[in-house]
């Protein structure tokens, strides 16, 4: 289930218990233009999610069946790509954290707004990237296009904001950047606050980009933040 879209229409799956909710989020995104399904349960959206092949997913983290943040495991267990965005109620450091956690590329908080939602929703469909770039550092390349990074002839999947995050760093090398500036490069806004939303997705890259032994190429510097370079 590697999906990238690029329609002038992406396609967006919400998977939503409360179907009142349900279909307002479902009117605004049609409205704003995009082709929109939606689901009740977690096995309905499952099901949707292989059918429709959307661009991206809305998930509410308290479904029925099944916990939202259970399904977004699934989902990026099967190979989906797209990004994935958490409806959640609460805003407490562990839930955030349980969000990456689970694959999830960004949340939005109710009551639902949806000037606010939609553009979140922009945001991770914008496709301006031109379809030949690459950034290379050493043996590591990142695809602008397809989003996937390559070490030593390995394809390596990237969720979202694995990839925004990889690009910032591979577009400034050498460059020893900080907590603030990757926050704000990133994520656009304060996504985390306090919290280790940067020290989770560092992680995350990590263990793929070094998943063969390979050299470590993102350095910590304590107290200040992360830098590119080989060691």
């Amino acid at each position: 289930m590697n999906t990238t879209s690029l329609d002038p229409n992406p396609r967006v799956l919400v998977i939503e218990t409360d179907e009142v909710l349900a279909q307002q989020v479902g009117q605004d995104l049609r409205e704003s233009g995009y082709e929109t399904v939606l689901a009740f349960d977690a096995a309905g959206g499952l099901r949707q999610a292989k059918e429709f092949q959307p661009a991206l997913i809305v998930i509410d983290r308290m479904l029925a069946g099944e916990s939202g943040l259970s399904l977004c495991s699934h989902l990026r267990a099967m190979g989906a790509r797209m990004p994935v965005l958490l409806l959640m109620a609460r805003d407490a450091v562990e839930d955030r954290v349980a969000c990456l956690q689970a694959g999830a590329d960004d949340y939005f908080l109710k009551p639902y707004r949806s000037e606010e939602f939609l553009k979140l929703v922009r945001l991770y469909l914008q496709s301006d990237v031109p379809s030949s770039e690459q950034l290379r550092f050493g043996d590591l390349v990142l695809d602008l296009a397809t989003r996937r990074a390559m070490r030593h002839d390995r394809i390596i999947d990237l969720t979202m904001k694995e990839f925004e995050l990889l690009k910032y760093l591979m577009e400034h090398p050498r460059e020893v950047l900080t907590r603030e500036q990757i926050l704000e490069n990133v994520w656009g806004y304060d996504f985390m606050g306090e919290s280790n939303v940067i020290e989770v997705y560092i992680r995350y890259l990590r263990l793929k980009i070094e998943d063969e032994g390979e050299k470590r190429l993102i350095q910590t510097v304590r107290g200040v933040g992360y830098v590119l370079r080989e060691p």
